[in-house]
Formats: C-alpha cells, structure tokens, sequence
C-alpha cells in the first residue's frame, strides 16, 4: 500500500469502525468485535506502513485541499507526530478491551453511543498525530473535543450535564479566543502555517510579539490544562472509567500537550525561542502547575479527582520540555508523552477495576482491598512508579532527559521543581498501595452478605471481571517494557528537528 494512502486510511479507519458499531448496536458481542477489530487492524496498519518510513527519515505527506495559498488541509508524518499516533492507536485497543468489562460489569446504559463517538475521539487523536500545519491540526483537535462531550456526558445526570458545560465552555472558548487567533497570526506574519523544521517565524516578529504570540498558543490549547484553564479535567471525571482513560492517556490531554510541543518546535523553533527568551515565562507557569497541581491532588480522597490533578501536573512536565527548547528538554517532554500515557491509563484502570469489583471510589475506602485484589493494586503499584519516575519503569527515562534539558537551559530550579513533583507523586499515590496492602480491611467488608456476593470466602481473592483487570496488568507491563525499549523510542524522537 501506498504510504499517503496508508496516512489517509489511518485516519478515517476509526469513522468506518464506529459506523459498523452503529450498525451491530443490536447486537453486543459483534459490537464489542467490530471496535476491537478496528482498533487492531488501525494500530497494525500504522506500526508496519507508516513507521518504517518515518524510522528510516522520511516524512510522508498527503495533501487534501488547499484553502488559501499556504493554507491547506494537508497531512505530514514526523517523528513526533508518529510516535503519538502509535500511543493514541495502540492504547485504543486496551482500552476497548478495558471498555468490555467495565461498561458490562457496571451495566452503563447507552453502550453504542459510547463506542461510537470513542471512535471519533481517535479520528480525532491521529488527525492531530499527522498534521501537517496549524491549520489541520485545528480542524482535528476541535474534532476531538466535540466527539468527547458525549462521553464526559455520557451518565446523563445534572452533575454530569454540568461537567459537560465546563468541558465545552473552557475548551471550546479557549480554542476560539487564543488558539484561533494565534492560527491567524501565525497565517498573517508568515505566509503560511505548515510545521517546518526550525519554525517559521525567525525575523518575523519582535520579541515581545514572540511571547504574546507563544501565550495564545499556551492557554489556547486547554487541552493542556495549564492553569488556569484546567477546572474542565476534574470535573469530567464524572465520566465512566475508560473515558477518564480516554481523556488522560489515549486522546484529549495529550492532543493538548502534543500541540504546544510541535507548535514550539515547528512553528518558532528551539533556536528561536532561546536566542529570544520567549519561552522563559512558559517554564514558570509550567513549573507552577507541576507542583500546584501535585499538592491539590494529596488532599484529594476520591480517587479518580486525585488522578486528574495527578494528570495535570506531569502534563506540564511535557510543557516544560517544549519551554526548556533544548534537545534534551524536547526528547524528555516528548518521551514524557508516551510515558505518562501507559502510567496514568493504568492507574485510571485499577481505578475503574476498583469501583467495578469492589464499590469503592474513595482512598480512605482502600483498605486491605490490596490483599483482596492483588492483580489491580499491582498494577496500580507499578503505574505510580512510572509516575513517580523509578527504574525498572519507563517514567524514569523521561524524567532524565528533562533533567538533562534543565541542566542544559541553565535552569537548576527546575531540576529541583522535577524533584519536588516526583516526591508529591509519592505522596499522593503511594497511600493507595499502602492502604490495599498493609491495613487492615474494616470489618464490614469481611460480613457475610458481602462475601456471598463476590462468591468467596475471607481472604479470597476477588478481582473486578476480567477484561477490567487484564488491560491494566498488560500496560503495567507495558511501563516495564517502555524502560527496556527507550532506546527505540530515543532513535525515533532523534529525527525531530
């Protein structure tokens, strides 16, 4: 197959899967089949036509539509752009498989609907993925968004009619008002908005303009979640499990994230943003999210509440890798993205797994649960320490290279700001373990109704459905791989530039 047909394909592969979702919706397993089916066949199509081009340094490109001169809808794969589209198609398939157990196992209503703009929502990821300009990429990341809103609202309840209006209201108002604006500037000063290796804006505006200009990109891409715009991801946690997983791991966030490091390196430039210094006040508010965020979530006793600050603060790691704008700062935020993805999709799986086999939403609720689901709390172990950023676990490398970068931009607070949001990692996220493994579980949880109810007898091992405990235990896994495989990782990023 042609690679720009591949590219094309890649991306309107998850349209056709949802429309044959609609079409088996009466018929669950073929359902759950066609999805699954959609998002292995997506991942395999991507991982053998598309990634040896990219690996070997070619940048495939596949044009639509020109809308103006040096406007167009044109898709270009490069490194950066590959590798997120390997997590958001990859990630799909574990998540289908996590979305079987838990929307079955929890009996949500509305199932096909949840499948279907699921589908969209990956649409959405990969078109961000191979963009080839600003101007696609936008198209996309507001695809992204409008397909989410049904799943934020999925429950249907006014708590969850709210969340959605948050949701909308911050990420659709920061989009038109910064993000729009800084599109038609960029257009305006440069002729175009094509990502170029270097940037595109050296000459064209004055240092002042270059933060100004660097800002509407920053808090227009709510995505993000920088503060002050991330209220819209705590309160979308009143969405069923897998799409908080959706939201922090396969998708939303990290479009958001995505965003702001391509616009650094491909629209400004890492020469530019250091020679000027437009990036300077960028690190800052990146380092002050990283450390607000870790603190708000250490309060935090609903879990998944605690995981969405969690979630807000190491996607500033990312952001601050893209302000840093050195080579090490830009391979450690770029690397960040794949493992904060395969971390937090396993903590927000054991989370899920948690509500689903025990009824349990609440940390203080956490005791002695570990003993009694062993597989969940493990994997849980495992994706906090990827967090955290300990070896054996992928986090560590990423966290590294953004050392290295903060050393290299002459920025040695931020290599204590890293450190700092590493120990609130600890804080906010080990208790959950020490609680499930080391206290012991109240007595109301050993009654005899309870025990009747799971099928076992005290002490026994009851674990959430299967499919709600297999996908995070292979992406627990996956965060061991992820350390044993960086160098993989590391040669592709390489080509960035």
């Amino acid at each position: 197959m042609n690679v720009s047909t591949a590219i094309g394909l890649a991306v309107i592969w998850p349209l056709f899967g949802g429309i044959l979702v609609l079409l088996l919706r009466k018929r669950p397993n073929l359902r759950e089949a066609a999805s699954l089916t959609t998002a292995a066949t997506q991942f395999i199509l991507i991982a053998t036509t598309i990634l040896p081009v990219v690996r070997s340094g070619g940048r495939p490109v596949l044009d639509i539509v020109e809308i103006l001169p040096g406007l167009s809808l044109s898709f270009e794969v490069e490194p950066l752009g590959m590798l997120f589209a390997l997590v958001a198609s990859g990630l799909w398939i574990v998540t289908t498989l996590y979305s079987i157990g838990y929307m079955r196992g929890h009996h949500e209503k509305n199932q096909t609907r949840f499948y279907f703009f699921f589908a969209l929502a990956i649409t959405g990821a990969v078109g961000v993925s191979f963009a080839g300009n600003v101007f696609t990429l936008f198209v996309f990341y507001e695809a992204i968004t409008l397909s989410t809103f049904p799943l934020v609202t999925h429950h249907g309840t006014e708590e969850a009619k709210k969340a959605g209006r948050m949701y909308l209201g911050i990420l659709i108002g920061t989009s038109i008002a910064f993000l729009f604006l800084a599109m038609v500037w960029t257009y305006v000063v440069a002729g175009t908005t094509d990502f170029r290796s270097g940037g595109i804006l050296a000459g064209k505006l004055s240092d002042g303009n270059l933060m100004l200009l660097l800002a509407l990109y920053a808090f227009g891409t709510g995505k993000a979640a920088l503060m002050p715009f991330h209220r819209w991801l705590p309160a979308a946690m009143v969405a069923p499990t897998p799409v908080s997983a959706l939201l922090h791991a396969v998708a939303v966030v990290k479009a958001g994230v995505f965003t702001i490091m391509k616009v650094s390196v491909y629209i400004f430039g890492p020469d530019l943003l250091t020679s000027t210094g437009a990036s300077t006040w960028l690190i800052w508010v990146a380092a002050a999210t990283i450390i607000i965020a870790g603190c708000i979530a250490i309060q935090k006793d609903n879990l998944k509440a605690r995981l969405a600050y969690s979630t807000i603060s190491q996607l500033s790691y990312i952001v601050l890798g893209a302000a840093l704008a050195t080579q090490w700062g830009i391979m450690g935020g770029s690397m960040h993205i794949v493992m904060h993805a395969f971390g937090k999709i396993t903590l927000f799986f054991c989370a899920g797994a948690i509500l689903v086999g025990a009824h349990k939403s609440e940390v203080s609720q956490m005791d002695g649960l570990g003993r009694k689901m062993p597989f969940t709390f493990l994997a849980f172990l495992i994706g906090s320490l990827s967090i955290i950023g300990l070896p054996p676990m992928g986090g560590s490398w990423s966290k590294w290279f953004l050392m290295l970068g903060a050393a290299d931009a002459g920025q040695l607070m931020m290599i204590g700001v890293l450190m700092v949001g590493s120990l609130l990692s600890i804080a906010y996220l080990m208790p959950v373990v020490a609680r499930g493994f080391f206290r012991p579980a109240p007595i109301e949880d050993s009654s005899h109704g309870e025990e009747e109810a799971h099928g076992e007898g005290e002490g026994g091992i009851r674990e959430a459905p299967f499919f709600c405990v297999l996908p995070p235990v292979l992406t627990a896994i996956g965060c061991i791989i992820l350390f044993f495989s960086a160098q993989g990782i590391y040669e592709l990023l390489s080509g960035i530039g």
